[in-house]
């Protein structure tokens, strides 16, 4: 049975906005399976996202401390409908990311990561898919703001969407 899917990375609530995207609200309770890439900032953000998931896969990031580091690892795996996950924050320089992370996560079939807060969907050698769903809250030098929406089904991810979000 096919599994939905949210990808959400660096929101920094409250830090860079007061709350997430409606949006990005209405698609976490939607979803079968919410993925956070860290950078939460707030404990807050993490126990309102964990009482609204069916389900939550999530890892702190480089901004995140105390509580967060307690409650969350920095490598999160789970298997989705035979589909491999791994997410981590930060993968470190775009130049040679697919093949670094591919010797990195030999037994992942996607690879969540966040921390450039810039939407990234590419595929290594290995066929490993490498997804950052960018940063619904903080653009930087994007036109906007993102959060991906996807289905899990058979081993494979389909149907992935990128989310614009309004400034």
């Amino acid at each position: 049975m096919p599994f939905s899917l949210v990808f959400t990375s660096d929101t920094h609530v409250p830090k860079r906005a007061r709350d997430l995207p409606h949006a990005l609200w209405s698609a976490i309770d939607a979803a079968d399976v919410v993925v956070h890439a860290g950078d939460w900032v707030d404990v807050a953000l993490l126990d309102r996202i964990e009482q609204r998931a069916r389900r939550l896969v999530a890892v702190y990031g480089n901004n995140d401390h105390g509580r967060l580091r307690e409650r969350l690892p920095e490598v999160a795996r789970a298997e989705l409908e035979g589909l491999r996950v791994a997410v981590v924050h930060e993968t470190g320089d775009r130049k040679g990311r697919e093949a670094r992370c591919a010797v990195r996560f030999p037994d992942a079939d996607l690879l969540v990561f966040g921390h450039s807060h810039i939407p990234w969907d590419t595929t290594a050698g290995t066929g490993l898919r490498l997804l950052n769903p960018g940063s619904p809250t903080d653009r930087r030098r994007q036109p906007h703001g993102t959060f991906v929406t996807a289905v899990a089904a058979d081993g494979a991810l389909h149907d992935v969407t990128f989310h614009p979000v309004p400034r």
